[in-house]
C-alpha cells in the first residue's frame, strides 16, 4: 500500500534539472526522497490528511545549489578578527584606519588586532605597514586581502618577526619591498605570513560551544541562500570532530570533508573515504594546496603580468617530484584529490601529477578536481579532459573582476573558463570560495551569465554561459564532483529531496536581475530548513 507524502510542493514551476522531463508542475515527498515529479495529476495520489502542502502560485522550483567549494573556518561574516569591510565597500584607508585604531583602544597592548577583508582595488592602492603604525604600534597588527593569501602587518609586527631588508623570500610566499627593499608589510601566502605570526603573541581560542554556535549560524546563513550541499576546503582533524558534534543534532545540510593534505597520513586511521552522519557528513576528499591566488595576483604563470611588468607570480614551494608523490598517494588509496590552482604553470604541473598517477595506476572514474584553474588555454583544457578531471571554477567577478586587469585583456576569455570546458564535457562545479565571496547563488549564476564586475565592466564575454547551464553547475555539476549524481542535484523521483523555491525563473528574468530572485524555502532531506516567512 502506498504511504502518503509527507511534503508536496503544487503549482510550482519546477526546473528539474533532469532531461526527463526537464520541467514539471508539482513534487511529492515521502521521507527524505522525491516520490513524485510531475503534473498535478501524478501528485495528486500521494497527497493524504498528513500531509503539508506549499502553494507554490508559480514560483520556480530548483534542485539545493551545491557550493562545492567554500571555507567555514572564518565561521561567519560577523566573526571578531574583522573589521566591518565587505567585498564592494567604498572605504577609504583612512576608514580602515580608524576602525583599526578604535579595536585598539579596546585591545590589551601587545595582543593582535586584526581587520579584514580589504580590497586593493577597492581602496586604490595595497595598504602598508606605515598605514597600519597610524593605528597602534603597541599592538601587533594584522589585515587580511580579501584573497586570503596575502596579510598585511604593522611595523611592531615585522621587527617581532626581525623581518628586515636582508630577510629571504621563503620558498613558497614572498614579503613585499618598497624601492629601497624595506620590507612594506604585506605578506605573500602562508610561508611568508606564518613566519610573522608564529613569532607573534597567540591568538585567542574561541572555547567548543563558541565554535559550534558559529559553525551553526554559517550554516543557517548557508540554507537561507538555499545552499544544501556545501564542501569544506580546509579542514583539519579537530574541524572533523567539530563537525562530528554539530552532527549530533542533525545538520541542516549536507558537507564534503576536504581533509588538509598535511593530513594524509592520518586518512586511514580515519577510515576515509568514509560517512561520518547519514548522507550529510562525508569524507573522501583531500585538499592540497599547489599554487597560489588569482584576486591576490600571486598565481604562477608562463607570460608575465600585464600590471606589474615582468612579474609572474609567486611559484610553489614544491617541487614537480613531491608533488607527483603526494598525488600518487591520494590516488592509490582510492581517495580523491582536489587540488589548488590558479596559474597556467601551476596547472600544467597538477596535470602532470595526475596524469602520472593514472600511469602508474589506472582509474577511470578518478574525478580529481582542479579548484579554482583560473588561467588556461585550449592546450590545458584538452589536457583535463583527456585525463578525466573535476573543474571547480570561479564564478566572482562580481566582486573581483577588477582584479583581473593585472592578467591583461588578452586573458580574459580563457579565465575562469566555464563555457570552454562545458563545450568540452568537461564536468564543472560551481563553488562561492566563501569569505572570498559571497556564499549566494543566485549572484554566482548572475555572474556566470554575465561575466560583469560591480563597477559594470564585463570581462572575458566568451566564457559566458546560459542561465540553464548556469543552475546546472551549481547542482547538479557539484553532486558529480563528489561521485553523489545518482543521491541528488536534480529533481529525479527517487533522489534525495533536496530544493529551493525560488521568487522568480532564472532562466527567464533580464539576467541583470538574476540576484534579485529571492529564496522563499529550502528543503534538504524533505525538511524544510529556511523559510523567508518564518
Amino acid at each position: 500500500m502506498q504511504h502518503a507524502a509527507d511534503l508536496a510542493i503544487l503549482n510550482a514551476n519546477v526546473i528539474t534539472v533532469d532531461d526527463a522531463p526537464p520541467r514539471a508542475e508539482a513534487v511529492a515527498i515521502a521521507g527524505e526522497s522525491f516520490a513524485a515529479v510531475g503534473s498535478a495529476r501524478d501528485v495528486e495520489p500521494w497527497l493524504g490528511a498528513d500531509t503539508a502542502v506549499i502553494d507554490a502560485a508559480g514560483r520556480t522550483l530548483v534542485p539545493g545549489f551545491n557550493d562545492a567549494h567554500v571555507h567555514t573556518k572564518p565561521l561567519h561574516p560577523e566573526s571578531p578578527d574583522k573589521v566591518p569591510l565587505g567585498p564592494t565597500d567604498a572605504v577609504t584607508v583612512d576608514d580602515l584606519i580608524a576602525s583599526l585604531r578604535a579595536k585598539a583602544a579596546a585591545t590589551p597592548k601587545g595582543e593582535w588586532v586584526c581587520g579584514g577583508d580589504y580590497q586593493d582595488t577597492k581602496l586604490g592602492r595595497h595598504i602598508t605597514r606605515r598605514d597600519l603604525d597610524k593605528a597602534s604600534t603597541e599592538h601587533p597588527i594584522l589585515v587580511k586581502h580579501s584573497s586570503l593569501h596575502m596579510w598585511v602587518v604593522n611595523s611592531r609586527a615585522l621587527e617581532t618577526a626581525n623581518i628586515t631588508k636582508d630577510t629571504p623570500d621563503p620558498p613558497g610566499g614572498g614579503f613585499g619591498r618598497s624601492e629601497g627593499g624595506e620590507p612594506n608589510g604585506l605578506c605573500c601566502e602562508p610561508p611568508a605570513r606564518t613566519i610573522v605570526t608564529d613569532a607573534g603573541p597567540p591568538f585567542p581560542e574561541p572555547s567548543r560551544d563558541e565554535q559550534l554556535a558559529s559553525l551553526r549560524r554559517c550554516f543557517d546563513h548557508f540554507a537561507s541562500k538555499g545552499i544544501t550541499s556545501i564542501g569544506d576546503a580546509d579542514v583539519t582533524p579537530s574541524s572533523i570532530e567539530l563537525y562530528r558534534d554539530a552532527a549530533t543534532g542533525g545538520l541542516p545540510l549536507r558537507v564534503n570533508l576536504m581533509l588538509r593534505d598535511r593530513y594524509l597520513s592520518e586518512a586511514r586511521s580515519l577510515r576515509m573515504p568514509c560517512e561520518l552522519s547519514d548522507a550529510r557528513l562525508r569524507l573522501a576528499t583531500v585538499k592540497v594546496f599547489h599554487g597560489n591566488s588569482l584576486s591576490g595576483q600571486t598565481c604562477w604563470l608562463y607570460e608575465p603580468y600585464e600590471i606589474p611588468k615582468g612579474y609572474r607570480g609567486i611559484a610553489p614551494a614544491r617541487s614537480q617530484k613531491e608533488l607527483d608523490e603526494l598525488i600518487f598517494e591520494i590516488h592509490d588509496a582510492g581517495l580523491q584529490a582536489a587540488v589548488h590552482a590558479n596559474g597556467d604553470r601551476e596547472i600544467d604541473m597538477v596535470l602532470d601529477a595526475v596524469e602520472s598517477a593514472l600511469a602508474r595506476a589506472p582509474r577511470p572514474d578518478h574525478r580529481h578536481r582542479i579548484e579554482h584553474c583560473s588561467v588556461v588555454n585550449r592546450r590545458i583544457l584538452e589536457r583535463i579532459r583527456k585525463a578525466g578531471v573535476v573543474l571547480v571554477l570561479h564564478s566572482y567577478i562580481h566582486e573581483h573582476g577588477d582584479k583581473m586587469e593585472a592578467y591583461g585583456e588578452a586573458r580574459w576569455n580563457m579565465m575562469h573558463p566555464n563555457a570552454s570546458a562545458l563545450a568540452l564535457g568537461i564536468p564543472v562545479a560551481g563553488h562561492s570560495d566563501y569569505p572570498a565571496c559571497a556564499a549566494d547563488p543566485m549572484l554566482r549564476i548572475q555572474d556566470l551569465v554575465t561575466r560583469r564586475s560591480a563597477e559594470g565592466k564585463v570581462y572575458g564575454p566568451k566564457q559566458r554561459i546560459s542561465p540553464e547551464q548556469a543552475i546546472r553547475v551549481f547542482t547538479l555539476g557539484g553532486a558529480h564532483a563528489t561521485f553523489e549524481e545518482r543521491l541528488k542535484g536534480s529533481i529525479t523521483l527517487g533522489k534525495l529531496a533536496d530544493c529551493v523555491l525560488l521568487s522568480g525563473d532564472p532562466t527567464q528574468v533580464p539576467h541583470e536581475t538574476i540576484r534579485d530572485i529571492s529564496v522563499e524555502t529550502t528543503v534538504v532531506g524533505g525538511k524544510i530548513v529556511y523559510s523567508r516567512s518564518g
